[in-house]
């Protein structure tokens, strides 16, 4: 039984314990390396260290994760960095873990919308709370029942696209 403590922070994006990869301590360093397929940009990071996310390693994600349509930058929920952290150490993932979307400002969300009825009006996207990813050498069907079998949000399974969505919103699957 999950108490109302790991509810809470599951659904601020927050860290415990229990929901971290593997039973490591909620104090172990956390790194991610990240490609973001649309800029070319990678950036590998510690990010979490010594009990505490570090700003300026989580500021260089953001930037990584931006709208790549507008440029604009927005806070990526910590917690979507851990879950897309557990899902490359479940692979043992040796490359960048790809990014097709991280943030999405409203008004690409919009112009998506307007041309997909596959993008969601109110997209976690826009909060920070998403992510469209792959990794590679991990069969898209492996990457989607490995975030499945976390519980800890949204998964997207997309073949045709060539990506996994993820999301820290209510645990739900399409």
């Amino acid at each position: 039984m999950i108490g109302r403590r790991h509810l809470l922070a599951g659904a601020l994006g927050l860290a415990t314990p229990s929901l971290i990869a593997g039973g490591a301590s909620a104090a172990a360093p956390r790194r991610l390396s990240l490609l973001n397929l649309h800029t070319g940009e990678k950036l590998a990071a510690t990010y979490f260290e010594a009990g505490r996310y570090l700003p300026d390693a989580l500021a260089a994600l953001n930037h990584v994760l931006r709208d790549h349509r507008t440029g604009e930058a927005y806070a990526m929920a910590p917690g979507l960095l851990d879950l897309v952290a557990v899902l490359a150490g479940r692979f043992g993932a040796s490359d960048a873990v790809q990014v097709i979307s991280g943030y999405r400002s409203p008004a690409s969300n919009a112009a998506l919308h307007a041309r997909s009825g596959g993008v969601a009006t109110r997209s976690l996207h826009m909060q920070g709370m998403a992510m469209d990813i792959r990794i590679p050498g991990v069969a898209l069907a492996s990457l989607r029942d490995a975030a499945l079998a976390l519980g800890r949000g949204g998964v997207g399974f997309y073949p045709a696209s060539d990506f996994v969505h993820v999301d820290l919103g209510r645990v739900r699957r399409w």
